[in-house]
């Protein structure tokens, strides 16, 4: 038997397997359970419209607030960590890899309840959740936009510097335009980490105009004895999601492959 006919005999063997493995699911499920279960019409019209007034646009609110303080802190981390001063790239580094290594519910529970507890220093939900996404984002995307100036060519500096400008303009005006042109892709993909991170707020004590989706999910889960409130929210995530999955993938071709860096946090899985 040829290499080819080996092929399609190992393929059509998988194929095989797996219309089988389908068809016992098809007979021993319980359908009607099943769909009691992920997809009762009653409860799921009893989420709208809150789901998406309340719980979708705050989500969408906490992600905007952590990327934000996030960006302007991997800006400042990854300017630091390529300065000629020691001091300030031993800061940058040590930051950087403390919050790689922390879990990201770790920095909420600290947030939202250590400094509370220590310094008798409380901050409202809006500020909890932007300063605990921001320093665990900021410490990612310090790593992106350093290696995004790194990947600018030398002569482009060399350029400007002997047109006369200084090193801070060289680096606002011809530098960091450049630089993230190249580092959009990663920048999409490190949203897509907040966003999902942003569910970690579900730790601390919310009203339900703050809920956001991941919250809002289970405690529909409780009322109602259903998965299907924890479906809806499952969705309302891919309505984010997707869409800047195809952004990002668009700005990867059109700028091309970006700035690879070790991505992950501590996030929901945490």
């Amino acid at each position: 038997m040829g290499r080819r006919q080996r092929a399609r005999l190992s393929r059509g063997i998988q194929y095989g397997v797996l219309v089988a493995a389908l068809a016992v699911l098809a007979v021993v499920a319980d359908w009607g359970q099943i769909g009691r279960a992920f997809f009762n019409v009653e409860v799921a019209k009893a989420q709208f419209p809150d789901v998406i007034t309340t719980a979708l646009v705050n989500t969408i609110i906490y992600t905007a607030l952590g990327f934000a303080f996030g960006l302007a802190l991997g800006i400042v981390l990854a300017l630091m960590k390529m300065s000629s001063v020691g001091p300030y790239r031993w800061i940058a580094t040590g930051y950087i890899e403390l919050f790689r290594g922390l879990p990201a519910l770790l920095v909420f529970i600290a947030l939202g309840f250590g400094v509370p507890i220590a310094f008798q220093l409380r901050f409202d939900i809006y500020s909890t959740v932007m300063l605990s996404l921001g320093l665990v984002g900021a410490a990612y995307m310090a790593e992106t936009i350093r290696a995004g100036i790194q990947a600018v060519p030398r002569g482009q500096v060399e350029a400007a510097r002997s047109l006369g400008m200084s090193p801070a303009r060289t680096m606002i005006t011809v530098v960091m335009p450049q630089a993230f042109r190249i580092i959009l892709p990663p920048l999409t993909n490190e949203l897509i980490l907040l966003t999902k991170d942003s569910s970690l707020i579900y730790l601390l004590g919310l009203s339900a105009d703050q809920y956001e989706l991941a919250k809002f999910g289970r405690g529909a889960l409780n009322q109602y004895q259903s998965l299907t409130p924890i479906l809806i929210a499952g969705l309302c995530y891919l309505i984010i999601t997707i869409p800047l999955s195809r952004v990002s993938n668009l700005l990867e071709r059109k700028y091309g492959s970006g700035v690879r860096t070790k991505s992950g946090h501590g996030g929901a899985g945490a």
